[in-house]
């Protein structure tokens, strides 16, 4: 009993500080698990405790999305970062005598004791075997429910009147706007916009203004030539264990100038044509009326007004759908802004990710693009490639981010930490002002170190890939306790880290970890609907039952931030 006692009592300590952090920033925690650890303390749950994101709810009857009546007038604060989180002051006097308002935040030091105390647990032999043969039990459990219930499950299904697989609602819950369109819509939307814009001024080159003719003349290329195969986008085996060679495949033929013209909100024509693009893929999502998208928008940090121009591409070319939810993703990429002099440290970075909204929240009236913009952002996410190593351990010892001046990247677990401390804050903010608050969602244990899923354990509302929990049974059974949903992309795993008969994706499954499926479609896919070809493919390999299909769909619905609605 005593090889039990010192496990249990781990994993429970686990438990409080994940529902510590997720309470701080409006996220979720599973009920079950509070009700179980309520009990444990001797307390009674009291399901009103439950804290929940508030996300924006449609226009009701055709009411017009981009709607600036009813913003809130503005509350005077003034916001500024103190080691690189901002804080929110009543006015300038009280800015200056560093008295900010409560809005309860992650504390530095706690959060590093929380984290080194999880650190030493994944790696507690009794830990380890309590938590496998714990694994090994709920994988065995559902293999004995399938062999027992399977014909009575079909059964069932067919009872079902009027749903099934094609009509269960999908989300694709980890998708990047710039891929958002399969490679056969690229090739078509740039042979259609050449027939009717050649002579159209498009793009600057050496200083000097082009048309879309000359553009071309000047890669030696006709569209009317141009096919999939030259286009390039397609990732294959080439990529595999090369991630510069997949962020490589973003640029069409090739060419960044393409990739200007057509995947940019911020270029010469105002990001007319990649505006164009997202809509045709809204439109295509409507048509199948059962699947939901939720794109990534990039935000780097590198200067202030960048939340300015993408709210102002947004609204300009009022890019709304019904079915598509927009995040934020913020490229890792501090080392590459600080060698070529754009941030001078860290903490300007930081601050040109998160003032600009802060601003927007306490005056909205301020900057009505951005914070109609925000309204149908729902989270914030962090990408870049995990295999990179940083050689900087995140501890009580590491710089503020204000002092972090050296061209050196930080680690993934600092940039984690900042970022999710100054999303609690403003969640806190936005809550207080009845606005929709933010989710973190980061991408995590793609590749790299385990402790990057720590890091998330601690922080996320859910993640995206999380291969890496395959190798520690402890974060993996902790996963399952907590419920943390986890955007799973086979496809592209497949041509980057990982083969597709060897991903984990049956295996969380069955052992009960909440997995949904996603898609890369100008990487990966080939049809016009790349969720169910994602679907499809991982049917045929896993041999996935029509039940097996519903559930994960149903967790990419649990997993998104679409509203009730």
């Amino acid at each position: 009993m005593d090889d039990f006692e010192l496990p249990v009592k781990g994993l429970y300590r686990a438990l409080t500080i994940r529902e510590k952090y997720m309470r701080l920033a409006y996220q979720r925690f599973p009920r079950t698990a509070s009700q179980y650890m309520r009990e444990m303390e001797g307390e009674s749950f009291k399901p009103e405790d439950q804290v929940q994101p508030v996300f924006t709810r449609l226009p009701e009857n055709g009411g017009d999305p981009f709607d600036t009546k009813e913003l809130p007038k503005n509350l005077g604060y003034v916001a500024r970062m103190k080691d690189g989180v901002i804080y929110v002051y009543n006015d300038a006097a009280a800015a200056d005598k560093r008295q900010p308002k409560d809005l309860p935040c992650a504390d530095y030091e706690t959060f590093i004791d929380d984290m080194n105390f999880l650190i030493a647990l994944i790696a507690q032999g009794p830990t380890k075997t309590y938590t496998h043969r714990r694994l090994k039990f709920l994988m065995s459990k559902f293999n004995v429910h399938e062999m027992l219930d399977e014909m009575e499950e079909m059964r069932e299904l067919k009872l079902n009147p009027h749903r099934d697989f094609y009509n269960c609602r999908k989300v694709d819950t980890h998708i990047h706007a710039a891929a958002c369109m399969n490679q056969k819509h690229l090739l078509r939307f740039i042979k259609r916009s050449y027939r009717v814009d050649a002579e159209r001024v498009v793009h600057k080159l050496n200083g000097r203004e082009v048309t879309m003719k000359e553009l071309f003349q000047s890669l030696n290329l006709h569209p009317y030539d141009l096919t999939v195969d030259p286009l390039d986008v397609h990732a294959g085996r080439q990529t595999f264990q090369r991630f510069d060679k997949f962020n490589a495949k973003y640029n069409p033929v090739g060419a960044s100038e393409l990739r200007d013209l057509y995947m940019k909100t911020e270029n010469h024509i105002n990001g007319e044509y990649f505006a164009t693009i997202i809509k045709e893929v809204a439109s295509d999502l409507e048509d199948a009326k059962y699947q939901f998208a939720e794109p990534r928008l990039s935000i780097y940090g590198c200067k202030p007004d960048e939340w300015s121009k993408l709210a102002g591409w947004f609204v300009r070319h009022r890019v709304f759908s019904p079915h598509l939810k927009w995040m934020i993703q913020v490229p890792r990429i501090y080392d590459i802004f600080r060698a070529r002099d754009f941030v001078p440290h860290f903490g300007k970075m930081l601050e040109n990710i998160f003032l600009p909204v802060f601003q927007a929240t306490i005056d909205p009236q301020s900057n009505p693009d951005l914070s109609i913009f925000l309204k149908h952002v729902t989270g914030f996410d962090s990408v870049d490639d995990e295999s990179k190593h940083s050689g900087h351990m995140f501890c009580t010892k590491s710089p503020k981010p204000e002092e972090w001046d050296i061209a050196k990247n930080p680690s993934y677990t600092y940039y984690i930490y900042y970022m999710y401390a100054n999303i609690t804050v403003l969640n806190q903010l936005r809550k207080q002002r009845g606005m929709n608050t933010f989710m973190f969602r980061p991408h995590c244990g793609e590749a790299g170190a385990i402790t990057h899923l720590l890091a998330s354990f601690m922080t996320a509302d859910n993640i995206s890939h999380g291969l890496n929990l395959k190798k520690s049974p402890v974060l993996q059974y902790l996963y399952f306790l907590t419920q943390i949903p986890i955007a799973m992309s086979p496809l592209s795993n497949n041509s980057l880290f990982l083969e597709y008969a060897k991903n984990p994706l049956l295996e969380f499954h069955k052992k009960g970890l909440v997995v949904s499926l996603s898609t890369e479609p100008m990487q990966f896919h080939y049809t016009k609907e790349p969720l169910m070809e994602e679907y499809a493919i991982a049917a045929q390999v896993f041999k996935l039952s029509t039940c097996d299909m519903c559930e994960i769909s149903r967790s990419s619905v649990l997993q998104s931030s679409l509203s009730h609605e």
